[in-house]
């Protein structure tokens, strides 16, 4: 197998192929990159989330599959690397495409990209839709640092604990999440982030019923409490600016300092460090280490 499709004459002997990561519509077909379908036709092997989808996605872009299709799912993709793997070793092309967006963001593909990398395969991409950067863009919220936390765990126990985590994350948050768990979910956020914490809840992303719903969490926690369809991504404001500290008493802060000096750092230093971390002003620091110390006899 090559990647010229089809003659092994004109592969170069031991050259590994190429992993071509492909961006698929996140709902809107037209959106579709435009090398999309070039790329379908030429690969040798196309590894896809669903092989059903797969062929939707080529009937509907006008693209004739002509090497051999694989599944590549969640299920499979620890047994079925191996496999890839060794097409890429005898100089495949090999397409990886999943149900909607990128490969490796929340989906399949990592493992592929790491044993690409591995052989010494060239790994590129064919950029598409992104879930994830479109509800960014959308939410409203600050966009200049944020993180991505794919799917929150289903456990009531385990989300709360995650979210308590992440409660003095300064970045914009986003997450994916199914409609049936929405509303405890966002309700889960509103305890851990703070009733008022500004939110973005974007359902069905470029699809006909496309709808941002902006607001409090609190708010979009009732809204969702009487149901909501599609597919969800939450975008979340970021910790404000000395929330950390806010929950940090004054003996906590002076401790935080003390324990600093304990580990030979001068007091001026250590005051400006916890200021630093904490995000609040030095001579608030300053202050609780003052208020700290015993009483002279």
């Amino acid at each position: 197998m090559t990647g010229a499709r089809g003659n092994p004459s004109e592969a170069t002997p031991g050259t590994p192929g190429t992993l071509v990561l492909a961006g698929t519509p996140i709902g809107d077909l037209a959106d579709a990159p435009p090398r999309l379908a070039a790329e379908l036709a030429e690969a040798d092997v196309v590894a896809a989330e669903d092989t059903r989808r797969l062929r939707r996605l080529a009937q509907g872009l006008g693209a004739r599959i002509e090497g051999r299709v694989v599944s590549y799912f969640e299920g499979n993709e620890a047994a079925r690397t191996p496999e890839l793997a060794e097409e890429l070793a005898r100089g495949a092309r090999v397409l990886l495409v999943t149900d909607a967006g990128m490969p490796s963001v929340s989906d399949p593909g990592y493992r592929l990209v790491a044993a690409a990398v591995e052989l010494g395969a060239r790994v590129t991409a064919v950029p598409g839709p992104s879930a994830v950067l479109t509800a960014l863009a959308l939410s409203g919220l600050p966009v200049d640092r944020f993180c991505f936390e794919g799917f929150p765990p289903r456990k009531a126990g385990e989300r709360a604990a995650l979210l308590r985590e992440l409660a003095d994350e300064r970045r914009t948050l986003v997450f994916f999440e199914s409609p049936h768990r929405l509303a405890a979910t966002l309700a889960a956020m509103a305890e851990a982030f703070g009733a008022d914490r500004r939110a973005a809840v974007c359902r069905e992303l470029t699809k006909t019923y496309e709808e941002i719903r902006r607001g409090p969490l609190a708010e979009l926690a009732a809204w969702a409490a009487d149901g909501v369809r599609g597919e969800i991504t939450v975008v979340v404001a970021g910790a404000p600016r000395g929330a950390a500290a806010a929950a940090l008493s004054t003996a906590e802060l002076a401790a935080l300092v003390a324990a600093r000096e304990s580990a030979g750092q001068p007091r001026k230093a250590a005051i400006a460090e916890v200021a630093k971390e904490a995000g609040i002003p030095k001579r608030t620091v300053f202050d609780a280490v003052v208020a700290a110390k015993p009483p002279a006899s």
